[in-house]
């Protein structure tokens, strides 16, 4: 057995280490500075409590009914197959996983947090490792052999990987709450992760002079909590150390498991295949076999596209594999770790390939478009619905699929606990809850928040106006689980169609959820880096002028006179109903009589500047009114918003970067 050694670095800390609602999000530059990402990755673990790392757990042994003892089974095990083993010292303890979205500098990355998880918890937890990449090139492949070398060196007992580093951000989740490892020649019932590392920073573009990220999720599977980030945040402030070793390379392509001796014992590395335990899940979800009659149907056609990031493999395997869907229908679907040049942020602005294809290009669409499209982001988390020449907002498509789940899911089948959405989504889910009877909860953005309600078994959909949807089955927004989602309400609201007769279609089903619930126009403009100090100012000026709502609707009324009556203004805060936590400055709001909303707030996924988001809605009960092109029909409320806020004035832009 190869035998490896630890050692310590000292370091001391970087300003600015402050983690956002998805994470540290930084450019590649800032992160390749020397002991960058260490001293953040070590900042985490420290302020971890001792049972997420370090204790170790009981193990279980599970014995054949007809044997009485423990003793009797190891007695009559083949082979002396047991002679050996001192049952006190088998022990799985915690479990970490490491993952992240592949794109350019993952394999530096993932090097660093190996290196300086293995040194901290030596030989009290396992390690999971799993990255998903592009380019399968040798230096592509030597970045999980220092994870590895550095979970040896913070004596993790066992490191798993993803066969070749192929994992999404939902596949993280679900890994940690489905996988469980097995030692023993199986009789030792294996400990489940108590936390991850994700490396991504999702929607936003890679490339060495472009995007990196990494963040922290708990034992639930969803992002760490205010409390832990805040701990983080604290640490980097003070960090003087990060522990490293090293350990000889290991072949991630091959499933199997190595192992090796170190200064606490025995390390193992166990490759697995990463795309199992995701679609395992995604079968005891959904209905795969009326999908499939649905996909195989000569009437209807599908298009898929991944924007060249990781969920090109698990739609492969779902989607073609599972379902039986042409490759044909799949865009994009190798992934790149510069997403092919290209910005991994499924909306109408970037997902240009998949737009005009579905019909909806103003320059060059498609003649025939399919009947339905969608699109994921860099780490799979993230997606946009589309039908022929019509887009579903993120809003609309989560209030769709929480009134159908019960019908056309069968995971659902009892009917929903609860269902939630971030502050800036529209109200078409709130109008969905009250009909249905449903708890409703409005949260700040950030899918921790959902991750608290779910856990206490109080909601079971949710989802974000920024593309993300999902459900109580991991504790990520998925993607692909939205795309399953549509696809089995439609193969719901057409099985009696696909012989014969006319298909009901995406648009169809958003048309007649409008009819009966009412449509919330709706409309998001985003300023991406914008001066950071402009930005604050901006927002510091729309709090002050909330002192005076006299003020405000004169200055309405100076804008539009035919807009409604601002009647209330504040700055959201959210108490957790769970934990109590409180949750303060979540975003600038001005609610309008006729139950219009404006509302401000800096985005904090971008990776340099700042973001200004501003969301514009309003709702029209009236299904005579409810064909109005949203841009058309919000026209009154963003001349009022912008003139509001004094856009132009305070950031220097006449337009904003994305209009979704």
């Amino acid at each position: 057995m190869v035998l490896f050694n630890v050692s310590r670095v000292e370091t001391t800390p970087f300003d600015g280490q402050k983690p956002g609602t998805s994470g540290l999000r930084k450019k590649v530059k800032v992160f390749k500075q020397p002991n960058y990402l260490e001293n953040f990755v070590q900042s985490t673990l420290n302020a971890l409590t001792p049972q997420k790392v370090r204790v170790r757990e009981q193990f279980v042994l599970l014995l054949p009914e007809e044997v009485a003892s423990l003793d009797d089974h190891i007695a009559s095990s083949p082979l002396g197959l047991y002679s050996s083993l001192n049952l006190s010292q088998i022990d799985e303890g915690a479990t970490l996983v490491v993952s992240g979205d592949g794109r350019y500098f993952s394999k530096d990355a993932i090097q660093a947090i190996s290196l300086t998880t293995v040194l901290y918890c030596m030989l009290d937890y396992e390690l999971f490792v799993g990255y998903w990449f592009c380019a399968r090139q040798p230096e592509d492949i030597l970045c999980h052999f220092i994870i590895i070398k550095m979970a040896a060196g913070n004596g993790v007992r066992r490191v798993w990987v993803g066969q070749d580093g192929l994992l999404s951000t939902p596949a993280v989740s679900a890994v940690i709450r489905e996988r469980v490892g097995v030692d023993v020649s199986q009789l030792v019932s294996g400990s489940r992760a108590t936390g991850a590392f994700i490396l991504t920073a999702s929607h936003n573009p890679g490339g060495p002079n472009e995007d990196f990220g990494i963040k922290y999720n708990m034992e639930n599977g969803g992002p760490a909590p205010e409390g832990i980030t805040d701990k983080i945040y604290e640490n980097t402030k003070t960090i003087k150390e990060y522990l490293t070793a090293d350990v000889p390379d290991v072949d991630i392509a091959a499933i199997g498991v190595t192992s090796f001796g170190g200064p606490e014992g025995q390390f193992d590395v166990e490759v697995f295949d990463s795309a199992s335990d995701y679609v395992k899940l995604m079968k005891s979800i959904f209905d795969f076999e009326s999908i499939r009659k649905l996909l195989s149907s000569q009437k209807f056609t599908f298009c898929y596209d991944a924007l060249h990031g990781v969920a090109g493999a698990y739609a492969k395997r779902i989607f073609v594999e599972e379902l039986g869907a042409q490759e044909s229908s799949l865009l994009n679907c190798v992934p790149k770790e510069d997403f092919g040049g290209g910005h991994p942020d499924p909306n109408l602005t970037y997902a240009k390939e998949l737009v005009a294809r579905m019909g909806l290009s103003k320059s060059n669409p498609e003649a025939e478009p399919p009947e339905f499209g969608a699109a994921a982001d860099g780490d799979a988390d993230r997606n946009m619905i589309l039908g022929k020449r019509f887009f579903v907002t993120p809003s609309d498509s989560v209030a769709i699929i929480a009134a159908n789940a019960a019908q056309a899911i069968p995971y659902f089948s009892a009917g929903l606990n609860g269902v939630a959405r971030s502050m800036p989504t529209s109200a078409a889910l709130d109008v969905v809850a009250k009909d249905l009877k449903l708890k409703f909860f409005e949260v700040p953005t950030g899918w921790k928040f959902f991750g608290n309600l779910m856990d206490a078994g109080l909601c079971s959909v949710c989802g974000e106006e920024s593309f993300g949807t999902g459900s109580d089955h991991i504790r990520e927004k998925d993607g692909i689980w939205a795309v399953l989602a549509w696809l089995s309400i439609l193969a719901y609201k057409n099985k009696d169609n696909l012989g014969g007769g006319k298909l009901v279609t995406v648009e169809e089903i958003v048309r007649n959820h409008w009819a009966t619930y009412g449509r919330h126009y709706y409309t998001r403009y985003d300023y991406e880096n914008v001066d950071a100090g402009a930005a604050k100012e901006l927002m510091a000026y729309l709090v002050k002028l909330q002192s005076s709502l006299a003020e405000v609707n004169e200055i309405v009324s100076g804008i539009r006179s035919d807009v409604s009556k601002v009647v209330h203004a504040d700055e959201f805060e959210y108490k957790d109903p769970v934990d109590g936590s409180i949750s303060k400055h979540q975003g600038i709001r001005y609610l309008f009589q006729d139950g219009s909303r404006l509302v401000f707030r800096l985005s904090g996924t971008g990776s340099e500047g700042a973001t200004i988001r501003l969301y514009i809605e309003q709702y029209e009960k009236d299904s005579s009114k409810t064909g109005r092109d949203s841009q058309d029909a919000l026209a009154p409320l963003v001349a009022v918003a912008l003139g509001l806020s004094k856009m132009q004035e305070f950031t220097g832009r006449s337009a904003p970067t994305v209009i979704t």
